[in-house]
């Protein structure tokens, strides 16, 4: 089966990039793996403080992926796998790709003005050594246009 891994955050282009996975899956019988990083905090000096950072950290990435999912899956029938991952973004995508080699293509939504997001610019550098293609796609495009072109 193929399996699109997305990066989701809180941004429109991770929506965009999320429906262009799910309208392929749908059209190739394949799935969906959702990744939401969780991003390295900052050392503070008292451990409860740090570990109270940390879970809320946590908590909204969890929450995030959740209404993630459920979009999916009303809107494109399609049941998502779900990663959520602490640490360095590139070195966490790079991680999940080395730990699943059946994903098929890593999506990754640019943003539709402006210079392109951490993510985007470092996989689109590396896209000759990647396990897979990497597909970026245009933050502008509306879901009439993403329909259209998935």
């Amino acid at each position: 089966m193929r399996i699109y891994l997305v990066v989701i955050d809180e941004s429109d282009e991770a929506r965009v990039a999320l429906r262009f996975a799910a309208r392929r899956a749908a059209k190739t019988g394949g799935g969906v793996e959702i990744l939401a990083l969780v991003p390295p905090q900052e050392f503070v000096t008292w451990g409860g403080v740090q570990a109270a950072m940390e879970e809320e950290a946590r908590e909204k990435a969890e929450a995030l992926v959740v209404t993630a999912a459920g979009a999916l899956m009303e809107d494109a029938g399609i049941r998502p796998s779900i990663t959520v991952r602490q640490g360095d973004p590139v070195a966490v995508v790079k991680a999940v790709l080395a730990e699943q080699p059946g994903v098929a293509a890593l999506v990754l939504g640019a943003a539709a003005s402006g210079t392109p997001g951490p993510l985007v610019a470092h996989f689109a550098n590396e896209a000759g050594q990647m396990p897979c293609p990497v597909m970026i796609v245009p933050g502008s495009l509306t879901d009439e246009a993403l329909d259209q072109l998935s």
